[in-house]
């Protein structure tokens, strides 16, 4: 095959999950219904803390925050997609092609921060209660979101950056809906061992370290809680942490499937759908862990219906 520096690629061409054009329709229905419903979802349980002073507290600051990732990461990827099934149009530019690397880097490593800080302040919460306002400061809360942004946009940089260097062949087809930093540097035609190397050795500290940190918080909360004398204690102390729990598992389920997928099949199909269990699904689905499992976040949205309702 035919190999050409950077500047020379003038497009990639998104395969997404189907060639079947009877099936696009579908595709099309379904991912602009999962797209809105994250844009939505999040946007409310972002007006619900804004609107609600009693939710002026350092968990729902960081609820806020995920929220707003979520509908970044999804505003990333499905947008093309639904545009390139419309138009029937699979290419997207070089240019293009990085921009989305690295914001799918960027807005999946935020999250992931922000899930260990979530975790944090529940540990705080609950083993520290008489020092939770000094410990969760406004500043310390306000660091942790900058730290998390900082340290995930140098990674998505670093890595698109490394991409730069790389000359590719002809075949520019990517068998995903948007543009994946493995299958861009497996169509590469020029050496990618510092890339291969880099994307194994900062995905295993980047994934590692928060997920030890989440671990690590939620040993010590259930060692709390279990020294807990009353019941009634106990299971308020779990309430609070179970929409979080569940958030997590999705995020790093979600995350560990497309991981096992990847080794076990060579079916680019199914990576593909494995993938949008990653991208699209939990952005969809963390607005209703949240409303669903928490009675403060219900009263809020209630508020704001109520609100909404008699200014119409």
């Amino acid at each position: 095959m035919a190999s050409e520096n950077q500047t020379g690629v003038a497009a990639f061409f998104l395969l997404g999950l189907s060639e079947d054009s009877e099936l696009q329709p579908f595709l099309f229905g379904l991912f602009l219904t999962m797209y809105l419903v994250t844009v939505l979802g999040n946007l409310l349980i972002i007006l619900a803390i804004s609107s609600d002073s009693h939710l002026h507290t350092p968990m729902y600051f960081f609820l806020s925050n995920l929220s707003f990732t979520d509908i970044c990461f999804s505003t990333t990827t499905v947008p093309k997609m639904l545009v390139n099934i419309q138009t029937q149009s699979k290419s997207l530019s070089y240019t293009g092609c990085l921009t989305q690397v690295c914001f799918v880097l960027m807005f999946a490593g935020v999250e992931n921060f922000l899930l260990a800080a979530m975790a944090y302040d529940r540990y705080v919460a609950i083993c520290h209660p008489l020092r939770y306002t000094v410990i969760m400061n406004s500043y310390l809360c306000g660091l942790l979101i900058l730290l998390s942004l900082f340290i995930s946009l140098v990674d998505a940089l670093l890595h698109s950056l490394m991409v730069l260097r790389l000359s590719f062949c002809a075949d520019l087809e990517i068998p995903h809906f948007f543009c994946e930093l493995a299958q861009v540097i497996k169509l590469a035609c020029s050496n990618t061992l510092i890339n291969g190397i880099l994307v194994y050795l900062i995905t295993s500290i980047y994934s590692t370290v928060p997920l030890l940190g989440i671990v690590f918080s939620y040993i010590k909360i259930v060692s709390s809680i279990l020294s807990m004398p009353s019941a009634g204690g106990m299971y308020k102390a779990f309430s609070t942490c179970g929409s979080h729990l569940s958030v997590v598992f999705l995020f790093y389920g979600t995350a560990f499937g497309v991981y096992i997928s990847s080794a076990v099949t060579h079916s680019s199909k199914n990576l593909a759908v494995a993938s949008v269990m990653y991208t699209v699904v939990p952005p969809m689905m963390n607005p209703f862990i949240y409303s669903l499992r928490n009675r403060d976040m219900q009263g809020a949205l209630q508020k704001l219906f109520w609100r909404i309702s008699s200014f119409s």
